[in-house]
Protein backbone atom coordinates (compact mmCIF):
# COMPACT_ATOMS: atom_id res chain seq x y z
CA UNK A 1 0.00 0.00 0.00
CA UNK A 2 1.24 3.13 -0.86
CA UNK A 3 -0.32 6.39 0.75
CA UNK A 4 1.07 9.96 -1.06
CA UNK A 5 0.37 13.00 0.31
CA UNK A 6 -1.37 15.57 -2.31
CA UNK A 7 -0.93 18.63 -0.38
CA UNK A 8 1.18 19.47 2.76
CA UNK A 9 -2.23 20.13 4.72
CA UNK A 10 -5.01 18.01 3.54
CA UNK A 11 -5.58 14.91 1.50
CA UNK A 12 -3.66 11.72 0.26
CA UNK A 13 -4.24 9.44 -2.38
CA UNK A 14 -3.80 5.75 -2.00
CA UNK A 15 -2.57 2.82 -4.20
CA UNK A 16 -1.78 -0.53 -4.29
CA UNK A 17 -5.10 -1.90 -2.09
CA UNK A 18 -8.59 -3.44 -3.06
CA UNK A 19 -11.20 -2.51 -0.87
CA UNK A 20 -13.31 -5.13 -1.31
CA UNK A 21 -10.27 -7.27 0.30
CA UNK A 22 -8.39 -5.52 2.99
CA UNK A 23 -6.36 -7.17 6.02
CA UNK A 24 -7.48 -5.77 9.33
CA UNK A 25 -3.88 -4.39 9.33
CA UNK A 26 -4.81 -2.62 5.96
CA UNK A 27 -7.59 -1.40 7.66
CA UNK A 28 -5.74 0.56 10.38
CA UNK A 29 -3.00 1.90 8.18
CA UNK A 30 -6.08 3.54 6.14
CA UNK A 31 -7.47 4.53 9.54
CA UNK A 32 -4.46 6.39 10.29
CA UNK A 33 -4.00 7.96 7.00
CA UNK A 34 -7.20 9.23 7.04
CA UNK A 35 -6.59 10.85 10.16
CA UNK A 36 -3.64 12.18 9.90
CA UNK A 37 -4.77 13.41 6.23
CA UNK A 38 -8.48 14.20 6.35
CA UNK A 39 -9.30 13.04 3.08
CA UNK A 40 -8.22 9.64 0.66
CA UNK A 41 -8.42 9.16 -2.48
CA UNK A 42 -8.57 5.49 -4.17
CA UNK A 43 -8.15 5.04 -7.87
CA UNK A 44 -8.55 1.72 -9.57
CA UNK A 45 -10.92 0.42 -7.80
CA UNK A 46 -13.91 -2.35 -8.60
CA UNK A 47 -17.17 -0.88 -8.89
CA UNK A 48 -18.26 -2.34 -5.33
CA UNK A 49 -22.07 -3.46 -5.28
CA UNK A 50 -23.89 -1.81 -2.37
CA UNK A 51 -23.49 -4.67 0.23
CA UNK A 52 -19.40 -3.98 -0.38
CA UNK A 53 -19.71 -0.41 -0.01
CA UNK A 54 -21.58 -0.84 2.99
CA UNK A 55 -19.61 -3.41 4.66
CA UNK A 56 -16.19 -1.08 4.06
CA UNK A 57 -18.01 1.48 5.60
CA UNK A 58 -19.03 -0.13 8.78
CA UNK A 59 -15.80 -0.55 9.69
CA UNK A 60 -15.49 2.84 10.97
CA UNK A 61 -18.99 2.39 12.77
CA UNK A 62 -22.19 1.98 12.39
CA UNK A 63 -23.80 3.95 9.42
CA UNK A 64 -25.74 7.56 9.02
CA UNK A 65 -29.07 7.86 7.06
CA UNK A 66 -29.50 10.92 5.65
CA UNK A 67 -33.03 12.86 6.34
CA UNK A 68 -34.11 14.03 3.54
CA UNK A 69 -31.94 12.29 0.02
CA UNK A 70 -33.77 9.29 -2.38
CA UNK A 71 -31.98 5.95 -1.17
CA UNK A 72 -31.28 2.95 -3.14
CA UNK A 73 -34.08 0.71 -2.71
CA UNK A 74 -33.23 -2.27 -0.35
CA UNK A 75 -29.87 -0.64 0.82
CA UNK A 76 -31.20 2.49 3.11
CA UNK A 77 -27.67 3.24 3.71
CA UNK A 78 -26.91 4.08 0.71
CA UNK A 79 -27.35 7.21 -0.96
CA UNK A 80 -27.94 7.85 -5.01
CA UNK A 81 -25.80 10.73 -6.41
CA UNK A 82 -27.27 11.39 -9.57
CA UNK A 83 -27.34 14.82 -11.44
CA UNK A 84 -28.50 15.43 -15.18
CA UNK A 85 -29.69 17.58 -18.14
CA UNK A 86 -33.31 17.65 -16.02
CA UNK A 87 -31.63 17.75 -12.60
CA UNK A 88 -33.39 20.37 -9.74
CA UNK A 89 -29.91 20.44 -8.13
CA UNK A 90 -26.81 18.60 -8.19
CA UNK A 91 -25.69 17.73 -4.52
CA UNK A 92 -23.14 19.23 -2.96
CA UNK A 93 -22.76 22.44 -5.39
CA UNK A 94 -21.83 24.81 -2.53
CA UNK A 95 -18.83 24.58 0.47
CA UNK A 96 -20.44 22.35 3.63
CA UNK A 97 -19.94 19.80 5.56
CA UNK A 98 -22.11 16.66 5.56
CA UNK A 99 -25.22 17.09 7.85
CA UNK A 100 -23.97 19.33 10.05
CA UNK A 101 -27.22 20.05 11.33
CA UNK A 102 -27.77 16.92 12.96
CA UNK A 103 -27.61 16.73 16.61
CA UNK A 104 -24.92 13.50 15.63
CA UNK A 105 -23.33 15.11 12.24
CA UNK A 106 -21.54 11.71 9.76
CA UNK A 107 -17.86 11.21 11.03
CA UNK A 108 -17.20 10.42 7.84
CA UNK A 109 -18.72 10.17 3.58
CA UNK A 110 -17.59 7.43 1.17
CA UNK A 111 -18.49 7.74 -2.26
CA UNK A 112 -17.97 6.47 -5.34
CA UNK A 113 -19.07 7.45 -8.75
CA UNK A 114 -20.25 5.18 -11.74
CA UNK A 115 -21.00 7.18 -14.74
CA UNK A 116 -18.80 10.71 -15.14
CA UNK A 117 -19.11 13.34 -17.05
CA UNK A 118 -16.48 13.82 -20.24
CA UNK A 119 -15.06 16.79 -18.07
CA UNK A 120 -15.54 18.93 -14.97
CA UNK A 121 -17.63 17.71 -12.04
CA UNK A 122 -14.17 17.73 -9.66
CA UNK A 123 -14.68 18.12 -6.05
CA UNK A 124 -12.71 20.47 -3.77
CA UNK A 125 -11.79 19.47 -0.44
CA UNK A 126 -10.91 22.18 2.42
CA UNK A 127 -8.90 21.58 5.84
CA UNK A 128 -11.22 23.33 9.13
CA UNK A 129 -7.75 22.40 11.17
CA UNK A 130 -6.25 25.15 8.34
CA UNK A 131 -9.09 27.52 8.51
CA UNK A 132 -8.45 27.39 12.57
CA UNK A 133 -4.82 27.69 13.09
CA UNK A 134 -4.42 30.44 10.85
CA UNK A 135 -6.45 32.57 12.80
CA UNK A 136 -5.06 35.36 15.14
CA UNK A 137 -4.91 33.86 18.91
CA UNK A 138 -7.21 36.84 19.88
CA UNK A 139 -9.68 35.48 17.13
CA UNK A 140 -9.35 31.73 18.57
CA UNK A 141 -9.92 32.38 22.05
CA UNK A 142 -13.22 34.33 21.69
CA UNK A 143 -14.81 31.52 19.26
CA UNK A 144 -13.60 28.83 21.30
CA UNK A 145 -16.37 30.42 23.65
CA UNK A 146 -19.51 30.42 21.07
CA UNK A 147 -21.90 27.84 19.67
CA UNK A 148 -23.58 28.68 15.97
CA UNK A 149 -27.18 27.13 15.31
CA UNK A 150 -27.15 25.15 12.35
CA UNK A 151 -30.48 24.16 10.04
CA UNK A 152 -31.42 22.20 7.43
CA UNK A 153 -35.45 23.29 6.22
CA UNK A 154 -33.96 25.84 3.31
CA UNK A 155 -31.98 23.21 2.33
CA UNK A 156 -34.26 19.67 2.46
CA UNK A 157 -37.86 21.58 1.79
CA UNK A 158 -38.88 20.47 -1.70
CA UNK A 159 -35.63 19.83 -2.76
CA UNK A 160 -35.72 15.84 -3.93
CA UNK A 161 -39.32 16.40 -5.20
CA UNK A 162 -38.20 15.63 -8.93
CA UNK A 163 -36.64 12.23 -7.63
CA UNK A 164 -40.40 11.34 -6.21
CA UNK A 165 -39.54 12.25 -2.74
CA UNK A 166 -43.09 13.49 -0.89
CA UNK A 167 -41.73 15.46 2.13
CA UNK A 168 -45.01 17.15 3.50
CA UNK A 169 -45.58 16.21 7.21
CA UNK A 170 -41.65 15.96 7.41
CA UNK A 171 -39.58 18.31 9.70
CA UNK A 172 -35.70 18.46 9.15
CA UNK A 173 -33.24 18.59 11.76
CA UNK A 174 -31.78 21.59 13.36
CA UNK A 175 -29.38 21.42 16.11
CA UNK A 176 -26.39 24.09 17.74
CA UNK A 177 -22.85 22.88 17.87
CA UNK A 178 -19.29 24.39 19.25
CA UNK A 179 -18.24 27.02 16.02
CA UNK A 180 -14.81 25.33 17.37
CA UNK A 181 -14.66 21.50 17.54
CA UNK A 182 -12.20 18.89 19.01
CA UNK A 183 -11.24 16.23 16.79
CA UNK A 184 -12.04 12.79 18.80
CA UNK A 185 -9.29 11.26 16.85
CA UNK A 186 -6.39 14.11 16.47
CA UNK A 187 -7.65 16.32 19.33
CA UNK A 188 -6.71 19.01 17.19
CA UNK A 189 -9.43 22.32 17.04
CA UNK A 190 -11.61 22.35 13.50
CA UNK A 191 -13.60 25.34 12.81
CA UNK A 192 -17.11 24.15 12.56
CA UNK A 193 -19.36 26.48 10.37
CA UNK A 194 -20.61 26.43 7.05
CA UNK A 195 -22.24 28.68 4.47
CA UNK A 196 -25.03 25.61 3.90
CA UNK A 197 -26.28 25.07 6.80
CA UNK A 198 -25.16 27.27 9.61
CA UNK A 199 -27.89 29.93 9.94
CA UNK A 200 -26.42 31.99 12.77
CA UNK A 201 -23.64 32.41 15.76
CA UNK A 202 -25.77 32.10 19.53
CA UNK A 203 -25.67 35.01 21.47
CA UNK A 204 -25.00 37.74 19.18
CA UNK A 205 -27.09 40.22 17.23
CA UNK A 206 -27.97 39.40 13.19
CA UNK A 207 -25.78 41.73 11.74
CA UNK A 208 -22.72 40.70 13.84
CA UNK A 209 -22.90 37.16 13.23
CA UNK A 210 -23.61 37.22 9.51
CA UNK A 211 -20.66 39.49 9.87
CA UNK A 212 -18.28 37.32 11.44
CA UNK A 213 -19.82 34.31 9.72
CA UNK A 214 -18.94 35.67 6.89
CA UNK A 215 -15.46 36.65 7.75
CA UNK A 216 -14.43 33.52 8.59
CA UNK A 217 -16.50 31.51 5.64
CA UNK A 218 -13.84 33.63 2.91
CA UNK A 219 -11.37 32.62 5.01
CA UNK A 220 -12.14 29.31 4.98
CA UNK A 221 -12.10 29.20 1.43
CA UNK A 222 -8.30 29.92 1.07
CA UNK A 223 -6.87 27.64 -1.77
CA UNK A 224 -3.89 27.47 0.31
CA UNK A 225 -6.60 24.89 2.38
CA UNK A 226 -7.64 22.99 -0.60
CA UNK A 227 -7.29 20.16 -2.38
CA UNK A 228 -9.22 19.40 -5.91
CA UNK A 229 -9.82 15.88 -6.69
CA UNK A 230 -10.19 14.98 -10.73
CA UNK A 231 -12.63 11.94 -10.49
CA UNK A 232 -11.77 8.34 -12.91
CA UNK A 233 -14.16 6.23 -13.05
CA UNK A 234 -14.86 4.00 -9.77
CA UNK A 235 -12.47 6.26 -7.64
CA UNK A 236 -13.65 6.79 -4.32
CA UNK A 237 -13.05 9.28 -2.10
CA UNK A 238 -13.37 9.08 1.88
CA UNK A 239 -13.48 12.86 3.82
CA UNK A 240 -14.09 13.25 7.83
CA UNK A 241 -16.98 15.30 7.73
CA UNK A 242 -15.80 16.49 11.74
CA UNK A 243 -12.47 18.77 10.22
CA UNK A 244 -13.59 19.37 6.65
CA UNK A 245 -15.43 20.60 3.78
CA UNK A 246 -16.08 20.42 0.24
CA UNK A 247 -17.97 21.10 -2.80
CA UNK A 248 -19.10 19.49 -5.43
CA UNK A 249 -18.59 21.42 -8.60
CA UNK A 250 -21.80 21.35 -11.26
CA UNK A 251 -19.96 22.75 -13.95
CA UNK A 252 -20.31 19.78 -16.31
CA UNK A 253 -24.54 20.59 -17.34
CA UNK A 254 -26.13 19.24 -19.36
CA UNK A 255 -24.01 15.94 -18.46
CA UNK A 256 -24.76 13.25 -16.44
CA UNK A 257 -22.54 12.47 -13.06
CA UNK A 258 -23.77 9.41 -10.57
CA UNK A 259 -22.60 7.05 -8.03
CA UNK A 260 -23.41 6.04 -4.51
CA UNK A 261 -22.53 7.58 -1.16
CA UNK A 262 -22.65 6.58 2.34
CA UNK A 263 -22.15 8.24 5.56
CA UNK A 264 -20.80 7.05 8.74
CA UNK A 265 -22.08 8.01 12.02
CA UNK A 266 -20.69 10.30 14.19
CA UNK A 267 -20.74 11.85 17.99
CA UNK A 268 -22.29 15.17 18.90
CA UNK A 269 -19.29 17.75 18.39
CA UNK A 270 -17.75 19.20 21.67
CA UNK A 271 -15.40 21.14 22.48
CA UNK A 272 -13.02 19.53 25.05
CA UNK A 273 -12.88 21.11 28.48
CA UNK A 274 -9.13 23.21 29.23
CA UNK A 275 -8.21 22.66 25.67
CA UNK A 276 -4.88 23.64 25.06
CA UNK A 277 -4.30 26.58 23.64
CA UNK A 278 -0.98 26.03 21.72
CA UNK A 279 -2.42 23.17 19.77
CA UNK A 280 -4.00 25.91 17.75
CA UNK A 281 -0.94 27.52 16.10
CA UNK A 282 0.25 24.25 14.06
CA UNK A 283 0.89 25.64 10.61
CA UNK A 284 4.02 27.97 9.43
CA UNK A 285 3.82 31.45 9.27
CA UNK A 286 3.56 31.58 5.38
CA UNK A 287 -0.30 30.35 5.97
CA UNK A 288 -1.42 33.11 7.95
Amino acid sequence: MNINPLTPVIGAEVRGVDLTDLSEGQFQQLRAAFTRHSVLFFRDQPELTPAQQVAFAKRFGPLHQHPAAPTLAGHPEVFVIHAHKDSKVANGNGWHTDVSCDPEPPLATMLQLHQLPPSGGDTLFASMYAAFETLSPSLQHWLLTLTARHESEHIYRGRYSDRGVDDSGRSYPAASHPLVRTHPDSGRLALYVNPSFTTAIEGLHAAESAALLGLLYAHQQRPEFQVRFQWTPNAIALWDNRCTQHFALWDYWPEERRGHRVTIKGERPYLSPGQPRHTAMRLSQSLR
